[in-house]
């Protein structure tokens, strides 16, 4: 949501429906490792979402998508899945997005903010600190007045802790 990684030539704040944003996926490689995991946000089935939705060109649609799948799919913990989405602007579109897979070792499920803050502070990974990460995504959803009260809580305690 923050960090793309590719280019785009429209980004708007869009909604899905039928999934969450969970912190519900242990991170064995960006933000943690297998013995000391960290925590990372995943989309879970149910409810909805508020995002962002990011169009790019058809010359680098493909670019993107690889791109995309080879950061997001590095354990296979996520099932690839074309959901569609409603823009701010009202339109519909569909977009690809990467949905938990509960079946998978990785998949946290539902943990209390003190759980996902101890994971967090343990967190630390090729992509750096668990706790940058999650600073980060509060912030950026800040700027996108959405709020989410466990990620804010789990934010809280780390910041404390």
């Amino acid at each position: 949501m923050w960090r793309p990684g590719f280019p785009y030539v429209e980004l708007q704040t869009a909604r899905i429906h039928g999934y969450h944003r969970a912190l519900c996926v242990w991170s064995w490689v960006y933000r943690g490792t297998q013995s000391k995991p960290g925590l990372v946000l995943g989309l879970d089935m149910g409810g909805s979402c508020i995002g962002r939705a990011f169009r790019v060109t058809a010359a680098n649609k493909i670019d993107a998508v690889n791109y995309l799948y080879e950061r997001e799919m590095v354990t296979a913990v996520y099932v690839p899945t074309f959901v569609p989405v409603r823009l701010k602007s009202q339109r519909q579109v569909t977009a690809l997005t990467f949905v938990a897979d509960r079946a998978h070792a990785q998949y946290a499920g539902k943990l209390r903010a003190e759980e996902a803050a101890e994971a967090v502070l343990q967190g630390c990974g090729r992509s750096g600190d668990n706790t940058d990460y999650i600073a980060n995504t509060v912030q950026h959803l800040d700027e996108l007045e959405i709020r989410d009260r466990l990620l804010h809580r789990v934010d809280a305690i780390v910041r404390s802790g």
